[in-house]
């Protein structure tokens, strides 16, 4: 062999060296930063097919089914998020403001705020349709969300003092209806409960501050 054949050759032979092992040290990053990342959740899997093919009631109102499982254990809450989504793009899904509302707060114990506030306010109802202060109590939490403890303190005393419907009585905080003979308690105002938690547990993350602790006086 020539001593340029020679030079060549291990000219080759340093550079296949060198893509090695830049390769070996990309395989080791790479695999550090896997490690680093927290595995996919086993409980996170479902019967995506299964949970879009029930129906709204089902999806959004079964405690035991739907998302509502889902987005109760740890690590799962994005994909429960995501899977209201997707619900929601169906077309029997259009009209129902609370599972717009359900994304939202999922999203907002996720510190999605710009999401969660942008859900939110698609749920606001025609005032005409508004007896119960739903726009109130949306105003309310996503006053919570923006840290604006001042637009929160109105959104609550207005709903405080919201009127009881024609006709019905409120007795102690709790609105009485009776249907067919069935006796039925409401808190009234309507989420006025969950306005007064956001406002006592003002510097919590939203989840705690939702929460029933922070619902009651000295929680």
């Amino acid at each position: 062999m020539t001593r340029r054949a020679l030079l060549a050759n291990t000219s080759v032979m340093v550079l296949h060296r060198e893509v090695t092992m830049r390769a070996v040290r990309c395989l080791l990053a790479l695999a550090v930063s896997l490690a680093a990342l927290p595995a996919l959740a086993d409980d996170c899997v479902v019967d995506r097919a299964a949970l879009l093919a029930l129906s709204p009631d089902q999806f959004d109102q079964d405690l035991a089914g739907g998302w509502r499982p889902m987005a109760e254990k740890p690590g799962c809450q994005l994909a429960a998020a995501d899977l209201i989504a997707a619900y929601r793009a169906q077309p029997k899904a259009n009209g129902i403001g609370l599972l717009a509302w359900h994304e939202a707060q999922v999203r907002a114990e996720l510190g999605q705020t710009p999401q969660a506030v942008a859900l939110m306010k698609s749920t606001y109802k025609p005032a005409a349709q508004d007896r119960a202060g739903w726009n109130l109590y949306v105003d309310g939490s996503i006053a919570f969300l923006q840290q604006d403890r001042a637009a929160l303190q109105q959104a609550r005393d207005a709903l405080a003092r919201i009127d009881t419907p024609p006709g019905m009585t409120v007795v102690d905080g709790v609105l009485i209806l009776n249907q067919n003979g069935t006796e039925q308690r409401i808190p009234w105002p309507p989420n006025l409960d969950v306005l007064e938690g956001l406002m006592r547990c003002f510097d919590r993350p939203y989840r705690d501050a939702y929460g029933m602790a922070c619902r009651t006086p000295g929680g």
